[in-house]
């Protein structure tokens, strides 16, 4: 792999010509920046994490492939990859996604787990950008919450590569400024209104949507929220998340009393300073 591939800048020049343009044509928040607060860290997420990613799936495919030889009966094996390929894709979005949403809550509902979710949440502006920004701890556990399953079953690699294809976009839609609800698609497919509802600052929209891909796993658990054709007044959450690289990958680590201990002298510093 060229180490240009690795770090997949040429897909993210891509993705920037098709998501720029179209925050422009269908913007939620028409006054958001392109160039607004905290980019320049996602840029670095994209290429540094996302090569560091590419190669912990990598080899998790490898350790579930090997795995899967020993343990799965050829005929399943067989079965399974002989498929045509869109029902494949079909079959691996709804497993990978009852991952996710099992991994995603539980990062929600346990304390430590959420310290390093919370990094995703810190972002007060949303755009596709902000599909990037997430803690490595975060990224590793839910990949393989979701896709050793789909590794270890023995899909293709052609369904694979189709899969992850569409979970790399959707995750960009879901983040990105534009006011799309997909209409009563919603209750089956998740939308950018779906998922922006989940990063909302408003008591009422905590804890919803979980799903990336299927809205409908969401509303059979009930923890699907879409008032209407609302959108959130507001994002992030209420406590300090470091804006910079290396402090949001530290943060889940330090003690909360440090950290507040930290806020404080952050906001008492400019004062002292007039």
């Amino acid at each position: 792999m060229e180490p240009m591939d690795l770090f997949g800048l040429k897909t993210l020049l891509i993705c920037a010509l098709i998501f720029v343009p179209l925050e422009r044509l269908l913007a939620l928040r028409t006054q958001q920046k392109i160039f607004r607060k905290g980019l320049g860290t996602d840029v670095i997420y994209a290429l540094v994490n996302g090569a560091f990613l590419k190669i912990c799936i990598f080899l998790m495919a490898a350790g579930a492939m090997g795995v899967s030889a020993s343990l799965i009966p050829e005929k399943v094996a067989m079965t399974v990859n002989g498929q045509a390929t869109w029902l494949q894709v079909t079959e691996i979005i709804i497993l990978a996604d009852l991952g996710v949403y099992a991994s995603h809550r539980a990062f929600h509902a346990i304390p430590a787990l959420w310290r390093f979710h919370a990094i995703h949440h810190g972002i007060e502006e949303l755009d596709w950008m902000v599909a990037f920004r997430a803690h490595p701890v975060d990224q590793i556990v839910t990949k393989a919450v979701s896709l050793l399953p789909v590794f270890f079953l023995g899909f293709s690699l052609e369904a694979i590569t189709v899969y992850l294809i569409i979970a790399s976009g959707h995750a960009l839609l879901l983040h990105a400024n534009v006011r799309v609800n997909f209409g009563p698609l919603r209750w089956v497919i998740a939308s950018p209104q779906f998922h922006h509802w989940h990063h909302a600052d408003q008591r009422d929209a905590y804890d919803k949507n979980f799903a990336s891909h299927l809205a409908l796993i969401d509303a059979l658990f009930g923890t699907f929220h879409i008032p209407g054709s609302k959108m959130p007044e507001k994002y992030g959450v209420d406590e300090p998340i470091p804006t910079d690289y290396i402090g949001q990958h530290s943060y889940p680590f330090v003690r909360r009393e440090q950290q507040s201990r930290n806020a404080a002298d952050a906001v008492a510093k400019p004062a002292t300073e007039t």
